[in-house]
């Protein structure tokens, strides 16, 4: 790491300017190795960072926890929110205000109290900013959509230093372009968003033999087809677990089929729609029951340590039993792959819908989502982007017109731009001209 007139820098910050991370990503598979590295305390220090970088041409990149690393840092600025993570409540107004390297965790710790939930993801270890500025589908999308949709305000910093309260009155087409669009446009250091009258879920998994692969997810495609929105999430997937002690004995270094689900309207109702699927083989495991929201992240269980990895996905017009037979034919039980998670989401309900101030947020005319994950370590590392894509290519003939932004991992400048109409691709374009002109925003997704 150089330091290029990095004294001028470590002056006016009150946060530090390190010489490497001082903590480890969620994905150690691409290499950091910027001209600086800012942990950030607050705006001001995030403002110095991008007006250091914009004097030397360098570009900026922002890492909060790790999840949606995407591409290596080479040379550039890297800004690290960690240190960022206030959060305040405000219960009349069903609100909470977070500060940039805040992790749901943190979101869903203050809003649980006064019964409200955000809209996090399914692992509430993420980073709340960035999950949501690439739209952010989680627990409780089909009822109320994306995270993106309950967006109210946001401060962000702008390639000239200059920091922007953006909300729809304040910068329409901003607010339009951020809220979907990630971080093209300048460094978000806060999000005022709405938290949903939430307390308790019907929620959960059932874990099946690897055996009963075929059968659990054609019975899940027929299944989830006319879904009420009450079934807030569900989706199947595919997973190859490691043999950890920590994972019950049936499911310990096995190939399991992992049913998610989320219920909003009760115990009862919820289980007697769930019955068909609970039947459909015998379980392993079922941990399907009535919970506090608070412990939402039960329902998929995702790992919590860091991993090297490489994901990729794709929005899906439907799931025929074609599409289902194609999956399993390069990623089921009989292909032996380092690839630990295949998973399919039910999307629809409130997504579908336009939200009440319209959003640049991508795949929302999928009715599911396909979502990829790859072990990099140094044996597999050659070969698991290509698995991946090559999952990806087998539902070719079912993809929808758009995809989810957060789904599509790393991605060239043409893939994103493919996210949107050229409509909505052009006025995200003049809000990047606008805001970033030289492109120092968006490291591994850049909008081109």
């Amino acid at each position: 790491m150089t330091t290029l007139g990095s004294d001028e820098l470590s002056a006016v910050l009150e946060g530090r300017l390190l010489t490497e991370p001082d903590f480890e990503p969620f994905n150690p598979a691409f290499p950091l190795r910027p001209a600086a590295l800012v942990s950030a305390a607050h705006t001001a220090d995030v403002t110095a960072a991008v007006l250091w970088a914009a004097r030397h041409g360098k570009r900026v990149a922002v890492m909060a926890t790790g999840h949606g690393l995407n591409a290596p840092v080479e040379d550039g600025v890297l800004i690290t929110t960690e240190r960022m993570a206030d959060v305040r409540i405000d219960s009349d107004a069903r609100t909470a205000t977070v500060q940039a390297g805040t992790r749901w965790s943190q979101v869903l710790e203050a809003a649980a109290p006064h019964g409200l939930a955000p809209m996090n993801g399914s692992s509430c270890a993420v980073g709340a900013v960035g999950y949501t500025l690439g739209g952010g589908s989680g627990p409780l999308s089909r009822a109320y959509g994306f995270a993106a949709d309950h967006v109210r305000r946001a401060r962000l910093v702008d390639a000239e230093g200059t920091v922007h309260d953006v909300d729809a009155d304040s910068d329409p087409e901003l607010f339009w372009a951020l809220r979907g669009g990630k971080g093209n446009f300048g460094i978000v250091t806060e999000l005022e968003i709405g938290l949903m009258p939430v307390a308790r879920l019907y929620g959960g998994s059932v874990f099946y033999p690897g055996a009963a692969a075929r059968d659990v997810l054609h019975a899940f495609a027929e299944w989830s087809a006319d879904l009420p929105e009450q079934v807030s999430t569900t989706s199947v997937a595919m997973l190859r677990l490691p043999p950890l002690p920590e994972l019950p004995e049936p499911l310990r270094g096995q190939f399991v089929v992992q049913l998610r689900y989320a219920h909003l309207d009760g115990a009862e109702p919820g289980a007697a729609l769930l019955e068909p699927l609970r039947t459909v083989a015998a379980p392993l495991v079922d941990t399907v029951r009535d919970i506090p929201y608070a412990a939402v992240d039960s329902i998929h269980q995702d790992p919590t340590d860091p991993m090297p990895f490489w994901d990729g996905g794709a929005g899906l017009t439907g799931l025929s039993a074609a599409a289902i037979d194609a999956l399993l034919e390069v990623a089921g039980p009989g292909r032996d792959i380092p690839v630990p998670l295949v998973e399919v989401r039910l999307q629809g309900g409130a997504m579908a819908r336009p939200p009440a101030i319209p959003n640049a947020v991508s795949g929302r005319d999928a009715a599911y989502a396909l979502s990829t994950v790859g072990l990099m370590t140094a044996e597999t590392a050659p070969v698991v982007p290509g698995l991946i894509d090559g999952i990806v290519a087998a539902v070719a003939p079912w993809r929808a017109a758009s995809d989810p932004f957060n789904f599509i991992g790393p991605a060239t400048p043409d893939r994103v731009a493919g996210l949107w109409s050229e409509q909505d691709r052009a006025r995200l374009l003049a809000v990047k001209r606008r805001l970033d002109p030289a492109g120092m925003f968006g490291a591994g997704h850049t909008l081109a």
